[in-house]
């Protein structure tokens, strides 16, 4: 088959080549957005009297009907024609004829690959934020579901203090609103129009970018035409943004994993979100949860790859960059996947309230509140934690907790204590005492409650926005 662009050549393309430079297996899934910047790109070339209004219309009711056979699958992507430019441009000057050819004045594949590529992003950076918002939700869900059970705090994967399992689990909702924050500025990246740079240096052609930009729903377009057909910081800082969520994601699941495990057993997974063994018939694996820790590699992986292949090119265009869209890609498609298949698994796990209450009852987790009482009867700190640190050496060496004292075994270590020293380092004591802003008590959970309420909706306000940026 003969190239659009052949007419320099005196071979025929080797097949190996065309194999390893074809991007259409992949790049075919931006036919909509290459078809949508070609429509706006045809009226947009009438409107500035380039070509006539009956050759756009042309155009445009042709690309209307390939676009009608695509999603019909009435389409063949071809690997001799490259990519899904070159695919779709071909079929419509086989439909239309010759005044198909004038579809590519003023343009090149450099600016139109770029234009599909921040068409398409835009549209997934909007689905990902609902699910992102969803998850968050969920996370809110389960934390009121459970609102006033108390669990151990870990520092260093040890016992450190009592808290409320809705304050830990708010904690992740602050991690997700910090990645809707960072998924704002990817939008801003990607929501720059890049159409009409040409190859490199812009066009001869009276056009009109801005134009292009109503059409197509950017609220920018890029002042230098090298950096319209080379910048890629777009997909980098969204894959930047993909790596730092999904690492959050890993943090849960590394925690929902110990937690569903025998030894802990302070959550049970809903048996549709787990699977068995195939030899171990007692099995009840948390699947989901171990799937997004293992695919965090893989998103972290696209991220330096991008970054790699990125940081020796010269300006402007380079056949390297046809490597920014399948990690891209599978980015889009792992975060969707692991988004909604952990609002939903959340929303499904239990809780086992006593067993929680059991662990944070038989440790030291209390110590600090003790020495705070004596700081609050007037000792300083640094005696009070010595204090404190000998009657936890005490207890280990009698086979006690803090509550087994006797008042006579307490004063044994300090005369400031009281008979109320019991009440001060109760779990409960602990927790709710804790009323600092941001704190574990159950008012200062409530209040992240109205807190995130608010949060979530001013984010559905920006989803709405991004909603109506898209074509």
């Amino acid at each position: 088959m003969s190239k659009l662009w052949g007419g320099r050549f005196a071979k025929n393309t080797d097949v190996m080549v065309e194999e390893f430079t074809s991007s259409i297996s992949f790049d075919q899934r931006m036919y909509a957005e290459d078809i949508a910047g070609s429509i706006a790109h045809a009226t947009m070339l009438a409107k500035c009297g380039i070509i006539a209004n009956e050759e756009a219309d042309t155009i445009i009711e042709g690309l209307k009907t390939i676009l009608a056979d695509i999603e019909a699958g009435n389409f063949s992507f071809e690997i001799s024609l490259e990519d899904i430019h070159m695919n779709i441009e071909k079929r419509l000057t086989d439909r239309i004829g010759a005044v198909g050819g004038k579809l590519h004045t003023a343009r090149s594949r450099n600016d139109q690959v770029a234009l599909d590529t921040h068409m398409y992003l835009k549209h997934e950076i909007g689905a990902i934020g609902t699910l992102l918002q969803d998850l968050q939700q969920a996370i809110v869900e389960i934390a009121q579901k459970y609102q006033d059970v108390v669990m151990p705090g870990y520092t260093h994967l040890q016992r450190a203090q009592p808290i409320l399992f809705s304050h830990h689990m708010m904690a992740y909702f602050s991690m997700l609103t910090r990645d809707f924050r960072r998924l704002k500025g990817v939008w801003e990246g990607t929501d720059i129009l890049p159409l009409g740079a040409g190859a490199l240096a812009g066009t001869t052609f009276p056009i009109d970018r801005h134009f292009v930009a109503q059409q197509l729903k950017f609220s920018q377009v890029y002042e230098n035409s090298m950096d319209a057909v080379s910048d890629r910081d777009y997909i980098l800082e969204f894959l930047s943004f993909a790596s730092i969520l999904m690492m959050h994601l890993s943090r849960i699941s590394e925690e929902i994993i110990l937690w569903s495990s025998t030894e802990f057993s302070f959550i049970e997974l809903d048996d549709s979100h787990c699977t068995g063994s195939s030899i171990m018939p007692q099995k009840k694996n948390p699947d989901v949860a171990e799937l997004v820790r293992g695919k965090t590699g893989r998103v972290f992986g696209h991220l330096m790859a991008l970054l790699t292949t990125a940081k020796g090119l010269p300006l402007a265009y380079n056949k390297d960059l046809q490597e920014d869209k399948e990690g891209m890609f599978d980015t889009i498609d792992t975060l969707k996947f692991s988004l909604s298949v952990y609002a939903s698994m959340l929303r499904a796990m239990k809780v086992n309230q006593k067993v929680m209450r059991a662990a944070v009852s038989n440790d030291f987790s209390n110590a600090t509140d003790m020495a705070d009482y004596l700081v609050k009867k007037g000792l300083p700190f640094r005696q009070a934690h010595e204090v404190v640190g000998k009657s936890v050496a005490y207890c280990l060496s009698a086979n006690k907790w803090l509550m087994d004292l006797s008042l006579a075994e307490f004063k044994e270590f300090s005369p400031l204590f009281e008979s109320d020293i019991l009440e001060a380092i109760k779990v409960e004591t602990c927790v709710d005492a804790r009323n600092s802003y941001g704190g574990t008590s159950s008012t200062g959970v409530k209040q992240q409650f109205t807190v995130a309420q608010d949060i979530l909706i001013k984010q559905q306000s920006v989803l709405d926005m991004y909603t109506k940026g898209n074509i």
